[in-house]
């Protein structure tokens, strides 16, 4: 058995003992990180925790080489979506094999990539490396990219300065340069209770929210049409959408009040904020002072909930230029999706994505991996290691 088939077979076992930690991002991902420490503490290998405000996550950290400058940091999240409401064939946190595909929830977003890091730990610490080798293991990337900043913070006050992160996103294991950013917006609407026979003397929040959707919409279309173009993102312009929303009390009361949220995604060269001050801008010219002859007490009240930079466009980066020379790819692309190659990039540290799997599988049921892709990982890595061993 060659190398890359051994390092490969030890990323399948790995993959499945990460699969079977529930870390959908409302709950707790200490199991698994608590895993991770102790495993790399078995090879001799020391990590620090950067835990949230209530103890119940926590970001790992850890170097593997020589303590200087010019790095490399491997960058995942351990956290998952959750599977409610999604027909599954399987246990989603069992991984299962069928045909040349491993199943489970975070297969392809993002344990793979984690699962062949801790899966060529054996070849890493036997390895000579002239450059170090950082991993940056996060929390709730899939809510916001809320861990990573701290993870980051840690990185400038303990960490030489890397040259390079690579975000294992999956991406087929090919180079991507650049991603939108996201910002999540929510919208809280205070209406005036009545009978819903006297449509006169009340503010139903929910038709108000209707109102303000529309708008939300005919502004997104109008981005669409007029807005700024980038043929390297698909869809090629800034969306905006709306994709939560509750409200009322009975179908007989006018609502008193309605919340929706809403997300933007928006083209590295565009200011999101823009999109939201314009929405303000309608809500308080517009549309309160009607309300407000109703009642003073109606209200419509917006907020960044959590937001992402995007990964802009850096040619010739030092992590663009080290995933070339590993990868052989130098065809220039972008992604519509966020991740956290733009905090990266945001603190003045090359960033690219480049990971195994598809993302068109990504919080899909029955979500799996190809082996293929796997393999396809593993020797990345080892060629890496091979590259800052040299």
């Amino acid at each position: 058995m060659s190398d890359i088939d051994s390092g490969t077979a030890k990323s399948i076992a790995m993959l499945e003992k990460l699969i079977s930690f529930d870390t959908v991002s409302r709950n707790s991902n200490l199991d698994l990180i608590t895993f991770v420490q102790q495993l790399l503490k078995n090879y001799g290998i020391e990590s620090v925790l950067i835990h949230d405000a209530n103890n119940t996550k926590a970001n790992l950290l850890a170097t593997i080489g020589p303590a200087i400058e010019g790095g490399v940091v491997l960058s995942g999240h351990t956290d998952v979506v959750p599977i409610d409401g999604q027909e599954w064939t399987s246990d989603p946190f069992t991984m299962t094999k069928r045909g040349g595909r491993l199943y489970g929830r975070g297969t392809a977003d993002m344990k793979s990539f984690i699962a062949i890091i801790l899966g060529a730990l054996d070849a890493l610490t036997k390895s000579s490396l002239k450059s170090p080798i950082h991993l940056a293991f996060s929390y709730d990337e899939e809510v916001g990219c809320i861990g990573v900043p701290s993870l980051i913070r840690e990185i400038k006050k303990s960490v030489p300065k890397p040259r390079a992160v690579i975000v294992g996103e999956p991406t087929g294991m090919k180079v991507v340069s650049a991603q939108k950013g996201i910002t999540d917006v929510r919208t809280i609407v205070v209406g005036h209770e009545a009978h819903s026979s006297q449509t006169h003397s009340g503010v139903s929040a929910i038709m108000v929210a209707a109102e303000l959707i529309q708008y939300i919409r005919n502004l997104a279309a109008d981005i669409a049409v007029k807005g700024t173009h980038d043929h390297h993102f698909e869809p090629d312009h800034t969306t905006i959408s709306v994709n939560l929303i509750r409200g009322g009390t009975a179908v007989n009361i006018l609502a008193g009040n309605c919340t929706f949220q809403w997300d933007i995604r928006s083209l590295p060269s565009e200011d999101p904020m823009v999109y939201v001050e314009k929405f303000k801008k309608h809500c308080a010219d517009v549309v309160l002072p009607r309300l407000h002859a109703i009642s003073p007490a109606c209200n419509i009240e917006s907020s960044i909930q959590a937001s992402a930079p995007p990964l802009r466009f850096e040619a010739d980066s030092g992590a663009e230029q080290l995933c070339r020379m590993l990868t052989g790819d130098n065809d220039v692309r972008a992604v519509s999706y966020a991740a956290e190659a733009g905090h990266f990039q945001q603190n003045d540290i090359s960033a690219v994505i480049c990971g195994p799997g598809s993302i068109a599988q990504a919080h899909q049921p029955n979500e799996y991996i190809d082996v293929e892709q796997v393999k396809m990982g593993t020797r990345f890595l080892y060629d890496l290691i091979n590259h800052l061993s040299r």
